[in-house]
């Protein structure tokens, strides 16, 4: 069972990597992080990918609710964190970044997507 797990996550990350490659091809690099933000809602709906942007998630330490809270760019499929950036380079800090959301949510894989890389789109997967 477990093995058709990861080949269902793996079918699902593809989509979301392909509507990142989709909105890459149409709107090119530069722009800010909110431009594609609006541009990958648009394409979610398109390709019928169930998605939640920006959703409020809540932190917990030592099984208390915290006040703080954080807001991933899109939850997919509800079991997928998609975080985009639009910048040069991806740096160790953005993937930590990530990595700090699967732990709190409890999630087992996300991706983080860069927009403003030239002269393709740059991501990676990470699972826990």
């Amino acid at each position: 069972m477990e093995g058709y797990q990861i080949m269902h996550l793996e079918d699902k990350t593809y989509a979301i990597i392909g509507a990142c490659f989709e909105v890459y091809n149409r709107m090119g690099c530069g722009f800010l992080e909110a431009v594609y933000q609006e541009c990958l809602e648009i394409e979610f709906k398109f390709r019928e990918i169930p998605f939640q942007s920006q959703e409020v998630l809540q932190l917990t330490y030592r099984d208390q609710t915290l006040k703080q809270t954080y807001s991933p760019d899109f939850l997919c499929f509800d079991e997928i964190i998609v975080e985009i950036k639009s910048i040069s380079n991806l740096l160790d800090e953005h993937q930590a970044q990530l990595l700090n959301y699967l732990n709190a949510s409890r999630m087992n894989i996300g991706l983080l997507v860069n927009f403003g890389h030239y002269p393709k789109l740059e991501y990676k997967r990470m699972i826990l």
